[in-house]
């Protein structure tokens, strides 16, 4: 008797099947999307084409705001001392580049430090209410630059007083109090001392002095602060001595 060797029919594995099943299927919704995935593909390309696009133009403007800051500030450095002409004229150029930066390239990052070049410009020229009009303008505009926030401030309050507003030069300078991470806190609190001995109030200057003293002791200016103290002290413990040994103008004189 013969037997026969039976052969199983050829069959892919049932995960060997899925596989294709799910090949075939994925290349027929290939060509059957195929222009919408051209035209996503597409819009990808461009969108990151725009976006370099900005990147690169920002660039762009950023060196050019660099270069004409760089060339305004080379005509205040070279101003002649013994040519006031020469000297008047450099003034005015390193202002107009100043303004061109700020005009044309109002936001790249050199802005804000020509914005602030520019009101020193304006009060190297003695202009101080233009100058006052640049300080301003960079608080207005550019207050999150904490760096140079205080500084402006300063300059400003400066300014104030050069025109002889002092309640406007003294709010300036109690501002750069309210500036978190301010630099120049203690100058303010020993300028605001200084403006209040000038108006004749010794009690809020020494509440300054000895608030410097206090919160800023490595400051350069605590030792003349100290000094300061010791001075309104000793006129305050005089003062009464001094008003006891006055004689009454009103009292008749004696015989």
């Amino acid at each position: 008797m013969s037997y026969r060797i039976k052969v199983p029919p050829r069959t892919l594995p049932v995960d060997e099947a899925h596989l294709v099943g799910g090949l075939e299927h994925w290349i027929l919704g290939l060509q059957r999307y195929r222009w919408s995935i051209i035209v996503g593909f597409m819009l990808v390309l461009f969108t990151a084409g725009g976006i370099w696009g900005v990147f690169w133009y920002d660039a762009q403007n950023a060196g050019k705001a660099q270069e004409l800051e760089r060339e305004a500030t080379l005509h205040l450095s070279t101003r002649p001392g013994n040519d006031p002409k020469k000297s008047e004229a450099n003034l005015n150029q390193a202002i107009a580049l100043y303004k061109r930066v700020l005009d044309e390239y109002p936001r790249t990052p050199t802005a804000p430090l020509v914005q602030f070049h520019l009101g020193n410009a304006f009060l190297q020229s003695n202009n101080l209410d233009s100058a006052i009009e640049s300080y301003q303008r960079f608080i207005s505009t550019y207050r999150s630059n904490v760096s140079l926030l205080g500084l402006v401030h300063q300059k400003l309050g400066y300014t104030y007083l050069l025109k002889g507003d002092v309640d406007q030069a003294a709010k300036t300078y109690s501002a750069i109090l309210e500036i978190p991470g301010a630099l120049n806190r203690d100058y303010a609190m020993f300028e605001l001392a200084r403006l209040e001995e000038n108006r004749s109030r010794p009690d809020d200057a020494l509440k300054h002095y000895q608030e410097l003293i206090k919160a800023y002791p490595d400051s350069p200016l605590t030792s003349e602060a100290a000094v300061r103290v010791k001075v309104l002290e000793a006129k305050k413990t005089s003062e009464p001595a001094a008003a006891t040994v006055t004689p009454n103008p009103s009292a008749p004189a004696k015989p």
